[in-house]
């Protein structure tokens, strides 16, 4: 999975660029790394899908693409490292456990710092 590629959003107008497109493993990546960002321990402990939700979004929205389906990111979160459990449906809207190990963290706030510096220059 790690060629695949997400479609761009809409431009709003013919003065804007259109952006290339975005690797699931990067936003992915720059999802964790603003998760961290924002002060939240991301490591060493078993989250909640929906607790991650919100930084996925936060992440397509800062790289203008759509936001990718949740079996997609969940196969990607699993192809870089991540642990994934599947838990009863009646459990939850979105009934996954993730966890992850301390080196994909790492990279992912290293992604998120490099993605970020760009956008400020």
């Amino acid at each position: 999975m790690p060629f695949q590629k997400m479609k761009t959003s809409p431009q709003g107008t013919l003065l804007d660029t259109a952006r290339p497109s975005v690797k699931v493993e990067t936003v992915v990546l720059y999802a964790l790394g603003d998760f961290q960002a924002r002060g939240h321990r991301l490591s060493g402990r078993w989250l909640p899908f929906d607790r991650l939700r919100g930084a996925f979004s936060r992440a397509c929205k800062q790289l203008g693409c759509e936001v990718a389906p949740i079996q997609d990111i969940l196969a990607e979160l699993k192809y870089i490292g991540a642990e994934i459990i599947d838990l009863p449906d009646f459990m939850a809207k979105w009934p996954y456990r993730i966890r992850i190990p301390d080196e994909l963290a790492r990279r992912a706030a290293a992604t998120f710092a490099e993605i970020s510096n760009r956008f400020q220059h």
